[in-house]
């Protein structure tokens, strides 16, 4: 998804000296920033973003801007910060600076327990799902902020074993005890039944066989088809240029290039920094 006005392909790069990817030989100011100006129809936009842990500061001044109905992605090496955005989305961190508005509501100083109110549901990074509880369980947790409306939470599940069938074979099984795809489904599901506006997921193919990463896929493009705005961090660039519409280069906490999807792929520092290509 483009931005208005942009011609299809054409990207933004940031100009950050040995940086890696960094355009070298271009005239000043033929590249812009990939920090920019949000849509009036953004749902949410980061604004010079900063975050630490202690005293070491891992975002430096982040700004994205994740339209209504869009899908984006975030990619970049290990430690790059993908995780820490996500995490000050969700109130995380305390120790950040900058805005984060969500609908227009400033979110950044919010407690961590007000944002799934809003409709902001995150799947983190090595699934957490409650191992001691079936898979159904952790799913009708996922409806917790909605369970007086029992049949609507029932249709819901339901929804969720169509997505993800071989959820419901194991719907009575301890959700421990399941293989790390299977659990990744499970945490999938369980945020999808909050009925959320904005899906935050991190790092959802990490560690799982092939075939379970193109079930993923292909569960992250038909809940995008349905309406979902999606916020999708991942460490495998090929998977995440695939399926989202605009993306975003983050490298060592700064955002270095933005632009549709298509064009990030077929660039060859892209290709060469992230894709072995």
């Amino acid at each position: 998804m483009s931005p208005p006005g942009r011609p299809k392909g054409e990207y933004r790069s940031a100009q950050h000296e040995g940086n890696p990817i960094s355009p070298p030989g271009r005239p000043k100011g033929e590249y812009r920033s990939a920090q920019h100006e949000g849509s009036p129809m953004s749902l949410l936009q980061i604004e010079a973003l900063t975050a630490s842990y202690d005293r070491s500061p891992v975002l430096h001044e982040v700004s994205l801007s994740v339209p209504e109905g869009g899908f984006i992605a975030v990619v970049g090496a290990n430690t790059a910060g993908k995780s820490t955005l996500l995490r000050c989305i969700s109130g995380l961190l305390d120790k950040t600076s900058g805005s984060v508005k969500f609908d227009g509501q400033e979110i950044l100083r919010l407690p961590p327990h007000r944002i799934p109110e809003l409709g902001i549901a995150h799947v983190p990074e090595g699934r957490h799902v409650f191992p001691d509880m079936t898979v159904e369980e952790n799913l009708y947790l996922g409806g917790y902020t909605r369970r007086r409306d029992t049949a609507a939470v029932r249709r819901d599940c339901d929804r969720i074993y169509a997505l993800f069938p071989r959820l419901q074979e194991r719907r009575r099984q301890a959700a421990g005890t399941l293989s790390g795809g299977e659990q990744q489904m499970v945490a999938f599901g369980r945020a999808l039944m909050l009925k959320p506006r904005l899906l935050l997921l991190d790092e959802p193919s990490h560690g799982l066989a092939p075939k379970i990463v193109e079930e993923m896929h292909q569960a992250m493009v038909d809940i995008h088809r349905g309406g979902l705005t999606i916020l999708l961090v991942e460490q495998n660039t090929r998977l995440a240029l695939s399926v989202a519409e605009h993306a975003y280069v983050l490298q060592s906490g700064s955002m270095v290039l933005s632009g549709p999807s298509n064009a990030l792929l077929e660039d060859s520092r892209v290709r060469a920094a992230y894709l072995g290509l």
